[in-house]
């Protein structure tokens, strides 16, 4: 869009406008725009290192995480990010950081931070919809 208004000789502050940019950056896109022409324009792809899982490793950590935490040898059922890091080096043989356990988790596959209730083992769910329904309206009213 930008070469097309410097082609038609539209100045830096109405293309800005135009395009809700700054000034500034329509003189830096001018600039690259004489340069290189409208191909020196166009987006690229994002830099940065490369993923140190690729997608087929993702998917076989997928798999084995949808097997649950015992399955690996671990006490209670619940993943943390130091237990997915284990599991993803046993799997792949890729140390990851904490950060990384996270934005695999989060990013790539998908997951949400997910909380456990509290709640006691030995709950009555009976015995709480009759105290509810009988001892609270006792007390909500007084003596």
């Amino acid at each position: 869009m930008a070469a097309e208004l410097f082609d038609q000789g539209r100045s830096g502050a109405e293309i800005a406008r135009m395009l809700g940019g700054s000034e500034e950056s329509v003189r830096r896109w001018r600039r690259v725009w004489e340069e290189s022409g409208a191909d020196g324009l166009r987006r690229r792809p994002a830099t940065g290192r490369p993923p140190k899982l690729d997608d087929a490793q993702v998917e076989r950590v997928r798999a084995v995480l949808e097997q649950g935490a015992q399955a690996h040898g671990f006490e209670a059922d619940l993943w943390t990010l130091e237990r997915v890091g284990l599991v993803v080096e046993r799997v792949t043989g890729v140390a990851l950081s904490k950060a990384s356990v996270w934005r695999l988790l989060t990013g790539r596959l998908g997951w949400s931070l997910q909380r456990p209730e509290r709640r006691v083992v030995e709950r009555d769910e009976s015995e709480i919809a009759r105290w509810i329904a009988h001892e609270w309206p006792r007390i909500k009213k007084g003596p």
